[in-house]
């Protein structure tokens, strides 16, 4: 069981960072209008939820509802290879939280306010569901910024 949601994470991130490498750290603050995120904040967003979902279901205070002012903590993110290290850092968290935590553990429902009754592993499907949506998000960025990405589920 363990192995195979590890393997999910290292798979996702695989696929995020596949889709994104044609991004240079020139294109970290390209957005296509005023309203949305650059493409640091996506990455850092994408990792930064990574860490959300974990905490929700495995800490002590279950997920942190409060977004005030999220959309100004997000302007902290400019460096696009500052926020792919940090999404790999909150990957390798999650790959030892899963290795730490027992099967049982694995298994108990969450009782926090989000994906509530569900057993504890399903944020891993949850993260790679959210992290897979910035993908395309990044992927449509790269196009408008004339650049290719290259398909996600190609190098391993």
């Amino acid at each position: 069981m363990k192995e195979g949601l590890i393997e999910q994470l290292k798979t996702q991130e695989k696929f995020f960072l596949n889709t994104i490498n044609c991004l240079t750290e020139k294109d970290s603050d390209f957005k296509p209008n005023e309203e949305m995120y650059t493409v640091a904040q996506h990455v850092g967003h994408t990792s930064e939820t990574v860490a959300w979902f974990l905490e929700g279901a495995f800490g002590d205070k279950g997920f942190d509802m409060s977004f005030d002012g999220y959309e100004e903590r997000m302007k902290k993110y400019t460096s696009l290879t500052e926020g792919i290290n940090q999404l790999k850092q909150n990957v390798e968290r999650g790959i030892e939280l899963i290795n730490k935590v027992s099967e049982s553990e694995l298994t108990a429902p969450i009782t926090a306010q989000i994906m509530t009754g569900a057993p504890k592993m399903a944020v891993v499907g949850a993260i790679v569901d959210h992290t897979a949506h910035h993908r395309g998000a990044l992927a449509v960025y790269a196009r408008l910024l004339g650049k290719k990405p290259q398909m996600p589920y190609g190098q391993m």
